[in-house]
């Protein structure tokens, strides 16, 4: 089954936890804090891979975790980064923000993008050390890596892209200029996956030519096949546009190529304006003064045309030589430039927000933030909790509670913690 849009949950690995930890020796004293800072978490890569064509894989697994980074440990022992994720997906594939619909990158290269950054490994107790805490018993836990959905979106990549109606002769005529191997038969729709065929030219010259299955009426609105294969045209440098002037399906070719270029014209406009040649197949059940007359009907318009028998080759080289003598002339295949993430404006950015709700007299305290803090306290110790409490105080959490109406002795639940609030 040929998939070529897909949605999943990609998720970078989390930073690895710093180390509460204290030197030790013999004959050395006090040796001091020692606590190793966390690994960087693992960041999701995307990478194009050749063997695969479609997105069909991505039916079945929708989620994509990397790995945590390793905590910390004591004598000063970072903990090890974790190995990137590397995703693998088809050449020509768009990742985009799934809310958003930015475009995050074009993996219509090899190289390998990171689309989801690792957090940060937190900081051991080493850190925290100071003149006045000398032996602190706390430390930073990692930070969280980057977590959203993407829409996974393939545009094939192709040079010269084959449009027109069903049953035209478009998959014959990949066949049989290159190595592709189409279904073909007499019927409409034979065609149900887009096909790749690389057509050399001889010393070192070649292109890739894509047969696009069948459009028909309506297909810029999803009539058919529709938007399904539409998009494929899209990366295409040059159309080639297949019609049957033989009518031999009852057809009135005139019409028909009317309406393929007004359907790619309502699809994007900008293909309106893709260079374009005509390809008159089937012409050995026209008399000559019908090809006559349609050719005169093409050039008119201001496309080249040249009528073929696709099925048996002939004629086909004059068309492939116009192709390649136009490519020449052409820029590359088109490439989606990433667009950056939209610019938060400091007035709307808080990374520090609470939320204090006042529940049979207790005022609880909830902030993404602050549990990541509380993780890395141990409310055992004095200068832990001396800490976490200049945390709360430098953070506007006190001043929260404050506007919220707390009362000197009322008492504050902080997740699993309990205290009375004292001015």
């Amino acid at each position: 089954m040929f998939v070529d849009i897909a949605k999943v949950h990609i998720k970078a690995g989390d930073g690895g936890d710093g180390a509460v930890a204290f030197h030790r020796e013999k004959y050395v004293a006090a040796g001091g804090p020692d606590g190793g800072d966390g690994g960087r978490g693992g960041n999701v890569v995307f990478q194009a891979d050749t063997n695969i064509s479609t997105l069909y894989d991505f039916r079945y697994k929708r989620k994509y975790a990397a790995k945590k980074g390793e905590n910390g440990r004591g004598n000063r022992q970072n903990g090890k980064k974790a190995e990137d994720l590397i995703v693998r997906v088809p050449l020509g594939t768009l990742v985009k923000d799934a809310e958003s619909g930015r475009i995050i990158a074009d993996i219509s290269t090899h190289e390998p993008v990171i689309i989801a950054r690792g957090g940060k490994g937190g900081w051991g107790n080493t850190h925290f050390a100071t003149a006045v805490r000398q032996v602190p018993r706390f430390a930073k836990p990692g930070l969280p890596g980057e977590e959203f959905d993407v829409t996974l979106e393939l545009k094939l990549l192709a040079d010269v892209g084959l449009v027109g109606f069903p049953n035209v002769g478009k998959s014959t005529l990949v066949s049989v200029v290159s190595e592709a191997k189409p279904e073909i038969a007499n019927y409409h729709f034979t065609t149900i996956t887009p096909v790749l065929g690389v057509v050399s030219m001889g010393e070192g010259s070649s292109f890739v030519m894509a047969d696009i299955p069948g459009l028909i009426e309506g297909a810029w609105q999803g009539v058919g096949l529709g938007h399904q294969f539409l998009r494929h045209v899209e990366r295409c440098r040059m159309l080639v546009h297949i019609v049957d002037i033989s009518g031999s399906d009852g057809r009135d070719p005139y019409e028909d190529f009317k309406i393929i270029n007004s359907e790619l014209e309502k699809f994007n406009p900008e293909l309106a304006k893709r260079p374009m040649i005509v390809a008159g197949n089937k012409c050995d059940l026209c008399t000559d003064e019908q090809i006559a007359d349609y050719k005169k009907y093409i050039e008119g318009m201001g496309y080249d045309f040249f009528p073929i028998m696709a099925a048996i080759r002939y004629d086909v080289d004059p068309l492939l030589k116009k192709i390649q003598e136009m490519l020449s002339k052409l820029p590359p295949i088109e490439r989606y430039e990433a667009e950056p993430a939209p610019v938060v404006k400091a007035e709307d950015f808080d990374d520090h927000s609470v939320v204090i709700k006042k529940i049979d007299g207790i005022y609880t305290v909830e902030a993404k933030w602050l549990y990541n803090v509380m993780r890395s306290i141990n409310f055992d110790d004095y200068e832990s909790l001396n800490y976490f409490q200049n945390v709360l105080m430098n953070n506007g959490v006190f001043d929260a509670l404050r506007e919220a109406g707390i009362n000197e002795g009322d008492t504050v639940s902080l997740y699993d913690v309990e205290f009375d609030f004292v001015e």
